[in-house]
Order: structure tokens, then sequence, then C-alpha cells
């Protein structure tokens, strides 16, 4: 089997490679481009079924990436040293990008191009059109499809991606509309009709971020054999098309090869699982807390914190083992992502990584979870969720609730009616604060961390540094103290704000904003509780307001100017923390992320707590004085 994957994707090595995290110096897209587009033959070529051709659709929307650091044209160059043979074509569409970094695309018009054994020809040329609009999504396959047919066919997206609720193919000059799944759905059935028993694609990838989904994985086991795509935010190079070559993005980096024609297994037990986590959920009150802890702690994707922004996108096999003592249905799930996905690939620090993604929200945003109601596999999953962020049934909702003889819902839990906002504090002998809430916090709450502030009195200011989960938890009696040590992270000795943004066994990932060369940018940083180092494993932008996942995942040069940045508000008012840059530093071949011993002064510790619904309530504070490296802390 492995044989048969590998010979698969060696026989497209120009589109796909297992290891999304190569690069090389941008060259010239190439010097034999043919502009002779009114005479060229364009009739169908004379590919029949089974004499071994492939072709390759390539949607090449350039968006930012292009505009900005040329991915694209770095993408085409690679593809352009693949040596082609005669029965392979690939057929590309470029456009959605305000400018690109070659002399041959055109900004202002949407282009089609050639490349096979004879180089890279112009094949024609329109003028500009929303490369996120279904209607040119399907005029690019229905063109490709009938004047390069071939035996194999594969589709290829490359773009920013969203994941299962904002799809791909950003287009820069449209509002940065994006194709959700339901029209790719629509200009896929328009040129090959739905079959999951005889798709007509061998294949559809998406070089862009997030989209290796469950929810992408139904849509597209109706056109297609396999699915390749990435759970993770990609590098901005994206997947390396001579070859696999690491260059030091890799930490992070998730691809896999999901069998479509072994989907339905999957889909049935993930249907499964949602039923009886419904079935659970109106049963004990308590039940979306305990989920909410398990998708805490679960891998999830493209950041899911304030700063950077939600994708509310979870690694469906690590998700199900965190809640199978709770729902037998979940080892189903897993045993039929075995069967499915067939390679991947993961970095060091996304280790729980099973292949495929699945929604959750983490948010609580109402507007994001309308927009999964719209393109998510199944229906159990999406009248849960709507049950547990709104408290009642989604559309069809009554009928659900029959077919699983369930005569009514529960009141949930609630945490704004647990009366814990402003929570007074202990300090136990250890000088540790203590947050006690009782057993009642079993069901009430999804999390809790604490929150680091540092106060200048004369000034009349506090920074907010940051949150972090170092703490002692006992849930069943609802009990939580800290274990603040007097230090803080910091970049060459530079203290920083700091996010937790996925917390695990072995490792938590933490997202730490920063301005690099004057942009934003949050840090991604790791620290490995087996080797107890940190780690800098490059920058990403968040989410923009689009639902838009960054792909420019971008390790630190030296030269690079670093500016720290805290979130700055007044100490005796109630206005809210704003962005507030600090220091300045330059990455030198040693710049290193650790933890120092906190400046002396004063500090304000508080807990934070939420629930599954997006709720947050904060106890009441501690302040903490620090001295020569001895802490005091009050209440």
């Amino acid at each position: 089997m492995k044989r048969k994957i590998l010979s698969l994707l060696l026989v497209m090595a120009m589109c796909l490679s297992l290891i999304a995290c190569g690069g090389e110096e941008m060259g010239a897209v190439a010097e034999d481009v043919s502009s002779e587009t009114a005479d060229m033959d364009r009739s169908p070529v004379s590919n029949k079924p089974g004499d071994g051709s492939w072709a390759v659709y390539w949607y090449l929307c350039g968006s930012d990436l292009e505009s900005n650091g040329g991915f694209a044209t770095i993408d085409l160059a690679e593809m352009m040293e693949v040596e082609l043979p005669e029965n392979v074509n690939v057929v590309i569409q470029t456009g959605g990008s305000s400018a690109w970094q070659n002399e041959y695309m055109d900004p202002n018009k949407l282009q089609r191009w050639l490349y096979n054994s004879e180089g890279l020809q112009l094949l024609e040329e329109q003028d500009t059109a929303n490369m996120g609009d279904a209607q040119t999504l399907y005029e690019f396959l229905a063109f490709a499809n009938e004047n390069y047919p071939a035996d194999k066919v594969a589709v290829t997206f490359w773009n920013h991606g969203g994941g299962s609720v904002n799809g791909a193919a950003f287009d820069e000059l449209h509002d940065l509309d994006s194709l959700d799944l339901a029209e790719m759905y629509e200009a896929f059935d328009a040129v090959w009709p739905a079959d999951t028993e005889n798709p007509a694609l061998e294949l559809v990838g998406f070089d862009t971020c997030l989209m290796a989904t469950v929810d992408v994985a139904a849509v597209f086991q109706n056109f297609a054999k396999y699915l390749v795509g990435s759970e993770e935010v990609e590098p901005g190079n994206g997947w390396y098309y001579t070859g696999c070559e690491a260059v030091g993005t890799q930490d992070q980096t998730t691809l896999s090869l999901t069998d479509l024609t072994k989907l339905t297994p999957l889909l049935e037990a993930y249907e499964s699982f949602g039923q009886e986590a419904f079935v659970a959920a109106t049963e004990d009150p308590g039940f979306f807390a305990e989920l909410g802890r398990a998708a805490a702690e679960s891998e999830n994707y493209g950041g899911n914190t304030r700063e950077q922004g939600y994708t509310n996108m979870v690694d469906l096999g690590h998700l199900a083992r965190q809640t199978a003592w709770m729902l037998p249905s979940a080892q189903n799930v897993c045993d039929a992502l075995e069967e499915c996905v067939l390679y991947k690939v993961n970095g060091m620090y996304r280790s729980e990584s099973t292949g495929l993604s699945c929604y959750y929200s983490y948010n609580g945003d109402i507007d994001d979870f309308n927009g999964y109601i719209g393109v998510g596999a199944g229906m159990a999953f999406k009248h849960l969720f709507a049950y547990g962020l709104t408290g009642e049934l989604a559309e069809g909702g009554e009928e659900y609730l029959n077919s699983l003889d369930i005569q009514e819902l529960p009141e949930i839990v609630s945490l704004p009616d647990m009366g814990w906002d402003n929570k007074p504090l202990d300090i136990n002998d250890n000088g540790a604060t203590v947050l006690e809430l009782g057993p009642d916090a079993y069901d009430a709450l999804a999390g809790v961390d604490f929150l680091l502030y540092y106060v200048d009195e004369e000034t009349d200011q506090m920074m907010l540094l940051g949150s972090d989960n170092d703490m002692n938890a006992d849930w069943e009696n609802g009990v939580f103290s800290d274990n603040f040590r007097g230090v803080w992270g910091a970049i060459d000795g530079h203290l920083v704000y700091m996010e937790l943004s996925c917390p695990g066994e072995d490792y938590n990932l933490y997202s730490v904003p920063i301005l690099l060369n004057d942009e934003e940018y949050n840090l991604q940083v790791a620290y490995d509780f087996n080797t107890e180092e940190w780690s800098i494993l490059g920058a990403a932008k968040g989410l923009d307001e689009s639902g838009m996942a960054s792909k420019e995942l971008r390790l630190l040069e030296e030269g690079d100017k670093i500016t720290t940045i805290w979130k700055l508000a007044s100490y005796s008012g109630d206005d809210d923390f704003e962005m507030y840059t600090v220091d300045d530093l330059t990455v030198t071949a040693d710049t290193s992320f650790g933890e120092i011993d906190l400046y002396d002064g004063k500090y304000i510790l508080m807990y934070e707590m939420w629930d599954a619904a997006g709720n947050y309530v904060y106890s009441d504070s501690a302040d903490i004085d620090y001295l020569d490296g001895e802490m005091t802390t009050t209440i």
C-alpha cells in the first residue's frame, strides 16, 4: 500500500510533496513564455482513458502572498525545475493578486497557462474576476477539462486557507472573498457530477492552510479518490514542488494524504460520535464543560487565541482519544481515521496530528458557528454545538430530538450565573494564591488559567503580560493554586506579552505578539516539558477579519528588528487594554526565547475562568511584590 501511495506522489512531483517546508531563492518564472495565444491550437488533446496521461489543474490565487512576498512566483519557478514527460500537462489559472513578482503574470487579468514538456505557455487571458467566486472556479475547471483532459486528473488550490468555515482562495482584489465548501461543491459538480462510487478525479490538493478537515474530505469524496492538505498553517513557501527538503519551518508542519474512497466509515463513525455526545449532553449538565476541557487539551490549529483569532479547528483523532473515557464511540473514529489517512507527516510540535481536523467552537462565536452549519459534515455535531452555545436547537432540531427519543433539553450550566466574578482568593502556606470554587467547577468550567500584570503606580499604568496554566488543579473539589515562580517569558532578556495557545502533555505552545520589521506578527514559541527548553518556531500573522489564516510561517533572520509588545491600560481607571510597544532588539545568530526573573516592582495575579460557550469571568486579584529575587504575595 505504501509503495502505491509513494508512486502516486512521485508521478506528481511537480505539485505534491509530503513535507510542506521547502523553498529556494526566487528565480525567473520562465524565459520561453509564448505570447502567441491567438494562433495556438487549443483543440482537445488526444489523451484517452487508460493511456497513463496526467493533467493537473492548478488554481493559483496569488493574493498578498504574491504581492508582498512573491511566494506564488517561487512555487511556479520550483515547478518549472521539473522536466515533465510528454503525457503530463499542468493547466494554471493566475489571478487574485494586486501585483505579481515576475514580468509575465498580469494582475489586471485572469490568465491561463500551460506547463508541459515544451515549457510554460500563455493560453489565454480575460478581464479580472473574483477567484473567490464559484463561477470563476467553474469556468477554469470546465476550460481545463474540455481542452486538456487526461487519464488521471488532479486539481490543486494555492492560496491562503481558513478551515471548514472559511474555505480557501482569498482574492486580494475582491475584499478577500473566498471559496467556501458549498461554492467548491457547486463548481466541481457542474463539471464532474458528484459520484462517490466512481469519482472523476484522482486527487484534490490544497497548498493552503487548515484544509485537511473532515468537512473538506466529505465534500471532495464526491469528486476525487484522494485529498492532500494540511491541518495546520503552512509555511509561506508552501509545498516544495521539486522534492522534499526541510529548511527549518518543519516543527509545526502537517500534511496528510486521505483515501476518500475509504471515507464513508469515518463519516459514519463521526456521526455516531456526535450523536453519543449529544445524548450525553442531555443527560449530564456538566458534559459541555468536560468536552471543553478535552478540546482545550487537544491539538488545535491556526492559533485559537484572542490575539491570533479563532479558526475553531481541532485534530479529530486527538479529540476522540481525549474523550474516549466518556464516549466509547470515539474509538471507532480513531480506527476509521487510521484506515482512510494513508500517509501523513507532522513536526515535533504537532505530534498529535492524525491527518484530519474537525470543527469545535473555542470562542463561542455564533456567526462562525452559523457558517459551520452550512458546510459541516453530518448532523449530530451541528445540533450539539447549537445546544451548547445557545441552549436551543438548530433548524430541524425537534425532529432530531424525536429520532433519539429525547423528550426535552435540560438547562445548561451557565458560568455567568455561578457568582464567581471577582471571587476572593486565599494564600496557602507556600505563599501561593488559591481559588476555591467547590465541586460545581467541574460542571461549569471548560478551563482556568491565570493572568499576570505589571503595575506602575507612579504613572498610573498597568501592563498585561499574558496568561499561563502553570498551576495545581483539583477539578473534583474545584480548588486551584498557582505555581508562579517569579519568572516570565522573554526574547533575549526582554519581557514579552505571551498567550498560551495550545497546552499539551509533552509541550505547551505560546503566541507572542511582536512587530517584526514594523509589521504585526505573532511569534510561535514552544516549551518542551521533557527537555525543559524553549524554542522559537517562527513568526505568523493572525487571522484576517475574513477568516483567512496567514500562510507565512516565517523564520527569524539575522538583522530582523523585533519590537516587543505589552498591553497597557490605566491602573486607576476602567479603560480597555491597548497594544503598547516596549523594547526594540535586533535578531542575531544567538537570539533565543526563555524565562527571566521579573523586574523589581509590583505585579497583580488573577484567575481567568471560561465555559464551553465562550463566557469569561475573573477572580479578585492578588498583589505580588518582587524585589531582588524575593516574591511576597498578599490579598
